[in-house]
């Protein structure tokens, strides 16, 4: 009697992959989700009897055994193994068709099958298996139940990144690319690097909180080296990318660091592994976001006698915008209601058990203030409600002093955005973050965060800690209001006319009052260049006046910076920078003081892309990619960056000089290599401007 032999096995690729929705994955492997079945089809020499041994061995890791569970040996005869089924679909002469269902919280990772028959081992050809979570699967704890939110949130691989400031948001086009060539590997060696055990592959949150230690290369030469220094010689700017394909590939390649991110390319490269390994997963956008070292809820801002922010004596600050992920999935490890989306952070900002790593953190908890939950929860509060200090540094008879002008309650956690499902718009989420501000649930929530974090008196905090004037009411009220002043003065800031690089810029502050009597009101106001960090870049002018208004009445003060004062500036720094515009009004006759800041970006003519609406699988079409210099300055050095996922590898293009009312026009051919929706993302680049995105789809058939 011959004995039982495997001659040959198929993975029933087309099939599986279409049940899985994997079939976007762009590896001659497998790739199924855990929980659900998928189908192998064995060729045997001869057929199978009722006497023969037969299993499918499934091992993970490097020497895989039973009694740690990283081998599985599965019998058709003997159901269940670890939560894992098998069973023969059907027999036909040689052939014999078995299914196969992981366990819904089976460790993710790479397998390896082999199938034994009698004391024969058979080892197929790309035999290696890789197990991802399953947002399908209702006994998965990443179980999301929305068909369109699981077509967002892990199938779609483009989207946007909201920027810019809370006055002036605006979108960034990201390639996400988790099913690009080698993007899977690159997860998966960082799954390996992570040095989690098995049991915490099983945990969507040890592996998120892992891969937000991994995307930034602070403690483990991760993927990406953050650099906020405006020096890039050596590497990328972090402006110039427009997805997460090429870093991923790169650091693939070559296991090295890749150089540079700052939080939105950290944060696009975080959404693409989470749902890389099927996490839902989202880029969530916080404008005004607190970077709050001490977690005491606050941030002091100092200003100078004209007005001007100091970098120097700030250890904390307020970025224009923050941007962060939101995975989902329910949390056993903590009490109930505390399921849904979950912050992760892989920006390098501060530590958190010895490691730049952050979240998740539940959003239920940052909402209700519940504040001492894991991980970082109290971190991700201070981001978003933090109260913003003002204090003007005085020099009185040669020493510094502090004299406090301004408390702002509600400016920090503003606008809290992501990309909505199935549709190119922003999405406002401040909801699923904060209560309504004012509201008695908000209140609460304040309450019960305060009593997890103690916020600190009244007190600057600065290296001058010594020279500090005592201030009256040093400890602070536990629900702190907006500041009513008796004159109910208020302050505005605006631009005037379209802020355009080359042209003056032209804003306003309008200073109103609205109680009766006459009021005599000393006006400074001060314009600067900054990083989205809040870090100073440039001072281009201040302005001090002295007004009079009488009871409900208004006034505009213009404040007009000339092109000379800012463009040498803009041209020499690598980073996309913001204007940024402050002001204090002092009301003499009460003493009130109020201090208002706005940070506003740039305005640029637009790049527009042509090209036809649809077109067939590997069949070659025409893009163009068109952009006219509206500007009355020359742009110089100018590079185009495309990238189409499925349709055009990520090129870049030297442009040369485009001086004010040059058209340039770039085409391009593309070769479409994937059915679908597929979209051209393009960027300009130059001195003066540090990047202009647009987009267009297509649809290939």
């Amino acid at each position: 009697e011959s004995n039982l032999k495997v001659t040959g096995v198929d993975f029933l690729k087309s099939q599986n992959t279409r049940q899985h929705h994997t079939d976007g994955y762009n590896i001659k492997n497998l790739v199924v989700r855990r929980g659900q079945a998928f189908q192998v089809q064995v060729s045997l020499n001869r057929e199978l009897r009722a006497a023969d041994k037969l299993s499918l061995r499934f091992g993970i890791g490097e020497n895989p055994v039973k009694n740690k569970g990283s081998l599985l040996s599965l019998k058709p005869e003997r159901e269940d193994f670890n939560g894992w089924k098998i069973s023969v679909v059907k027999k036909n002469g040689k052939e014999c068709l078995l299914s196969v269902t992981s366990s819904p919280n089976a460790p993710v990772g790479k397998y390896n099958l082999h199938v034994k028959t009698g004391t024969n081992i058979y080892k197929p050809e790309n035999g290696v298996i890789y197990l991802l979570f399953n947002p399908w699967c209702e006994d998965d704890v990443v179980y999301m139940a929305n068909e369109a939110q699981r077509k967002e949130y892990v199938l779609n691989d483009t989207g946007y990144i909201y920027v810019g400031s809370a006055y002036s948001i605006y979108d960034r086009p990201w390639n996400y690319g988790q099913f690009e060539e080698f993007v899977l590997d690159a997860c998966m060696y960082l799954l390996d690097k992570s040095k989690l055990s098995l049991t915490d592959r099983r945990d969507p949150a040890n592996v998120s909180r892992a891969m937000s230690a991994l995307v930034n290369a602070n403690d483990d030469s991760g993927v990406l080296l953050g650099n906020w220094s405006g020096n890039y010689i050596n590497g990328t700017s972090p402006m110039d990318w427009i997805g997460s394909v090429t870093i991923l590939q790169k650091y693939y390649k070559t296991k090295k660091p890749v150089r540079y991110g700052q939080c939105w390319v950290f944060a696009g490269v975080l959404n693409t592994v989470m749902r890389c390994l099927g996490v839902p997963c989202r880029c969530v956008s916080t404008f005004d976001a607190a970077h709050d070292t001490e977690e005491n809820l606050r941030v002091d801002v100092y200003l100078n006698e004209r007005g001007e922010k100091l970098n120097s004596l700030s250890f904390d600050s307020v970025w224009n915008f923050h941007v962060w992920n939101d995975a989902w999935m329910k949390r056993a490890d903590l009490p109930e209601g505390f399921d849904g989306w979950q912050a992760i952070d892989s920006t390098p900002q501060e530590q958190s058990q010895g490691l730049f790593q952050c979240g998740p953190c539940p959003v239920k908890a940052v909402r209700e203030g519940d504040v001492y939950l894991p991980y970082d929860s109290k971190f991700v509060y201070a981001e978003v409600n933090a109260d913003r200090v003002y204090w003007v540094v005085k020099k009185v008879n040669g020493k510094e002093k502090y004299y406090k002008v301004g408390t702002e309650t509600q400016a920090i956690g503003k606008n809290i955005s992501t990309k909505a499902v199935g549709q190119n718009r922003r999405e406002d989420i401040t909801r699923e973050y904060k209560y309504p501000e004012g509201s008695k649930e908000e209140r609460m929530s304040m309450q019960r965060a305060y009593s997890f974090i103690r916020p600190s008196g009244m007190m600057p905090r600065s290296g001058y800690a010594s020279t500090i004037q005592t201030l009256s009411g040093s400890t602070q009220p536990l629900i702190p209001k907006e500041p009513v002043t008796k004159t109910g003065l208020h302050l505005e800031i605006t631009n005037t006319e379209a802020l355009h690089p080359g042209n003056p810029l032209e804003m306003a502050i309008t200073v109103k009052t609205t109680t009766p009597g006459n009021w005599t009101i000393d006006l400074t106001g001060s314009c600067q260049l900054q990083y989205y960090t809040g870090k100073v870049q440039a001072n281009l002018g201040t302005i001090k006046e002295t007004i009079n208004l009488e009871g409900t009445s208004e006034m505009q003060i213009p404040l007009k910076i000339a092109p000379d004062a800012y463009m040498k500036t803009l041209s020499s720094l690598e980073d996309e920078v913001l204007i940024l515009v402050t002001a204090i009004a002092e009301v003499k006759e009460t003493n009130d003081k109020l201090t208002k800041e706005t940070s506003m970006r740039f305005e640029y003519p637009p790049i527009t892309v042509q090209m036809p609406e649809t077109a067939k699988l590997y069949n070659d079409f025409t893009c163009a990619i068109i952009f006219k210099n509206k500007l009355n300055v020359t742009l110089e050095n100018c590079k185009l960056l495309v990238e189409g996922l499925g349709i055009f590898k990520m090129t870049t293009f030297d442009q040369g000089d485009i001086t004010p009312g040059r058209i340039m026009k770039s085409e391009i051919i593309c070769t479409p290599t994937r059915l679908g929706e597929k979209k051209i993302v393009a960027k300009l680049i130059s001195n003066q401007i540090k990047g202009i995105s647009t987009e267009k789809a297509i649809t290939i058939t």
